[in-house]
């Protein structure tokens, strides 16, 4: 039985079509990269798991039980299992860091704050922010600001962690201390589903590769074998063009 099986996804943006029979089988503990040109589906793939967009046709099930996205419990059920990390931070301006990470366990879980606090600042040490627990979004980096993103998603205890496109909204300068907070998390055997153009952290962190095209998944397999020996003749094309530059 896979963890997380995706059989023959369609959806769609009110008639132009995103996803076009997206299969795609993810073990415990993978890190899953998709790779692709803008446009290809690989953030719809995302937002397609945690319900933001409702796949049309298609089954997705996570360790042998599919998810009814028209079912409000379901949908629910689902989404305390993952956590999605957007290439916008969508801090509370307001709130300061240990809030932004502390207040999601407490109003959306149920769990006590005093045992929310004491993660939230676990977490924030982890991704390197232990002396900005009292610290506003507007008093961070950028990079600090995507660092406290992923410790909010991480305080909800997913068991599959969405990044999309984490460091394309960053300064060049302040990439790497996000991609090392990411690494840290791989080396836990954390399962995510990456999307990222950063083609070197790619291969160095993710164990399977997903190349999209057109809302299509053309082919799947270890990043050596999708970056310097790929099947299809899109996405020689693509990593070409890509590792050219």
């Amino acid at each position: 039985m896979k963890y997380l099986s995706i059989n023959q996804c369609d959806a769609y943006y009110g008639k132009l079509k995103v996803l076009d029979g997206v299969s795609l089988d993810v073990e415990k503990g993978d890190v899953v990269a998709l790779i692709g040109p803008s446009g290809s589906g690989k953030s719809t793939l995302l937002r397609v798991l945690v319900g933001l967009n409702k796949p049309m046709t298609g089954r997705i099930l996570i360790e042998g039980e599919e998810i009814d996205y028209q079912n409000k419990r379901s949908l629910k059920k689902a989404r305390e299992r993952f956590a999605i990390v957007f290439q916008q931070y969508n801090l509370f301006q307001n709130m300061t860091a240990l809030k932004n990470v502390t207040i999601a366990p407490v109003k959306i879980q149920g769990r006590s704050r005093k045992e929310a606090e004491a993660e939230a600042v676990a977490l924030l040490r982890k991704v390197g922010l232990g002396a900005k627990l009292k610290s506003y979004p507007d008093e961070l980096s950028g990079g600090q600001q995507q660092r406290v993103a992923i410790a909010r998603a991480l305080a909800l205890k997913p068991e599959i962690l969405l990044l999309d496109e984490v460091t394309s909204a960053l300064d060049p300068e302040l990439v790497n201390e996000v991609l090392d907070t990411i690494r840290l998390l791989a080396q836990e055997d954390r399962t995510m589903i990456i999307v990222s153009h950063e083609m070197g952290f790619v291969r160095e962190v993710s164990n399977k590769i997903a190349f999209m095209d057109a809302g299509q998944i053309l082919e799947i397999g270890e990043p050596l074998v999708i970056m310097e020996k790929p099947s299809t003749d899109r996405a020689r094309e693509f990593m070409a063009m890509i590792l050219r530059h």
